[in-house]
């Protein structure tokens, strides 16, 4: 009696079980299938600068609700092209991502339109210990001496130090272009992507005096409001010295003298006696 009960609720489960998966199988069949589209993805890590082969490019399947704009479909589109900006194993390629087209490669086709790249010549120190690397922003510096004023009685040049040029962009340092890694590189050069303006500035600068990088914020965008430093306002003003007062010792007078008294005449005196009474006449 008790195997038959067994035997019938194992019946039970296994017809429900079944007919849980032919609804389940229904359900699934009826619903619209998730549309797919193939696009364009790295093969490998690709670096600034270089130009692309197909053969840099696979294809993959990719939900069609969140393809990215500007997508590629086929990798033989991209033959020719330059990139502007590195992308990772695996990573869409986009037309923002790319030079345009006629682009040669090399780091011309990282400079904006309408900006041009120069080359300055650092060392450890000035190069901010090779932490001004690609990508970053820096203020340059720099340290002269101003032209004597020729009005002036004693004319003389004046050691300042000002800051030129804010938020440059760093473009390169040395012959290394590549913005993804941030361990420091001492090199000899910097270049740095400027205005028209700015290089005729940036070039003077360094002809007249010494230059000097200061690395900034990547968000700040906020200018410095100097005047330069110069010797006078580096060292605190000097307090004159204090001169000695001269004071005049006065000697102490000596008393005047009493005016002599007139000499005393000598007179005859006789003493009367009268009586009780004593008094004296002189004469």
């Amino acid at each position: 009696m008790k195997n038959k009960r067994a035997v019938i609720v194992m019946a039970l489960a296994i017809l429900f079980g079944l007919a849980a998966v032919v609804l389940a199988s229904r359900w699934l069949l009826t619903q619209p299938a998730a549309s797919a589209s193939r696009i364009v993805v790295a093969a490998a890590d690709i670096n600034m600068g270089q130009r692309l082969t197909p053969e840099m490019f696979k294809l993959v399947e990719w939900p069609a609700h969140s393809v990215p704009k500007g997508a590629f479909d086929d990798p033989k589109k991209l033959g020719g092209r330059v990139l502007k900006t590195s992308i990772l194993l695996g990573e869409p390629l986009s037309e923002a991502k790319l030079a345009p087209v006629g682009t040669l490669g090399g780091l011309s086709a990282l400079i904006t339109e309408g900006k041009r790249a120069i080359t300055v010549r650092v060392n450890d120190v000035i190069g901010v210990a090779g932490f001004a690397l690609p990508g970053n922003y820096v203020d340059i510096i720099v340290s002269t001496e101003t032209d004597p004023q020729p009005q002036a009685e004693v004319p003389r040049q004046r050691s300042i130090s000002k800051i030129v040029l804010e938020r440059i962009l760093v473009l390169a340092v040395a012959q290394e272009v590549n913005r993804d890694e941030t361990k420091p590189k001492v090199v000899n050069a910097v270049t740095l992507e400027v205005t028209p303006e700015q290089a005729e500035l940036l070039d003077l600068a360094r002809s007249v005096g010494t230059l000097s990088l200061a690395l900034r914020n990547q968000v700040d965008p906020a200018a410095a409001q100097t005047l330069g430093a110069t010797k006078q306002n580096l060292l605190p003003a000097a307090t004159p010295p204090v001169k000695p007062v001269a004071m005049t010792v006065r000697a102490p007078r000596a008393p005047a003298p009493k005016p002599a008294s007139a000499p005393v005449q000598r007179r005859d005196c006789v003493k009367v006696i009268n009586g009780l009474h004593a008094s004296q006449e002189c004469f």
